[in-house]
């Protein structure tokens, strides 16, 4: 059975969501900081820590990951930031 959604690999990052890990200072410098995107084709792209092994025995009723999926980590403040960019609709 075909999943409802896929994420398109053809897609790119278009533009920031919030403000640069720097200016909410969550990163030191180097490349590996956490981020969200939008992509050209409008889905969302989350860059934080992979904690899929370290959550995945936790996870509610009805909730799961799949064997192509990870479960990331961003901190709070940076979601917060990308309010004001994310669409209503």
């Amino acid at each position: 059975m075909a999943r409802p959604w896929e994420a398109d690999p053809d897609a790119r990052l278009k533009q920031r969501l919030g403000k640069t890990p720097q200016e909410l200072g969550h990163t030191t410098g180097t490349a590996d900081c956490p981020d969200i995107w939008e992509l050209t084709n409008g889905d969302i792209a989350v860059i934080g820590r992979d904690l899929t092994r370290s959550l995945a025995g936790t996870l509610p009723d009805g909730v799961s990951i799949g064997a192509d999926e990870r479960l990331v980590v961003i901190p709070r403040s940076m979601l917060i930031a990308a309010k004001p960019d994310i669409p209503s609709v």
